[in-house]
């Protein structure tokens, strides 16, 4: 499938009206993953070139910044924000 077919798929997918539903997540995971997923979210959100992706590019803006508020409100629930930003500058 190329880029636009797959755009269109997802679209559709995020149109049903169930997806606008706010869900409660209770899950206990340890710090490693937590820091590992925030990892993950954010190279996902982000092309080799450093732009969104181009499977991302047909959400709102918004639910890409929901996203990223989410990665973030994790680590800063597990109290990994200074990690993650002294891993940053180690990487740098």
């Amino acid at each position: 499938m190329n880029t636009n077919e797959i755009s269109r798929v997802y679209d559709t997918l995020l149109s049903v009206p169930s997806m606008d539903e706010m869900i409660k997540l209770d899950k206990r995971i340890s710090r490693k993953i937590v820091l590992l997923l925030s990892h993950v979210i954010e190279g996902g959100l982000k092309s080799k070139d450093g732009s969104i992706s181009q499977l991302l590019s047909v959400l709102p803006k918004e639910a890409v910044s929901e996203i990223q508020d989410f990665a973030e409100d994790c680590l800063s629930k597990a109290g990994l924000k200074e990690v993650k930003l002294k891993l940053e500058q180690l990487s740098a």
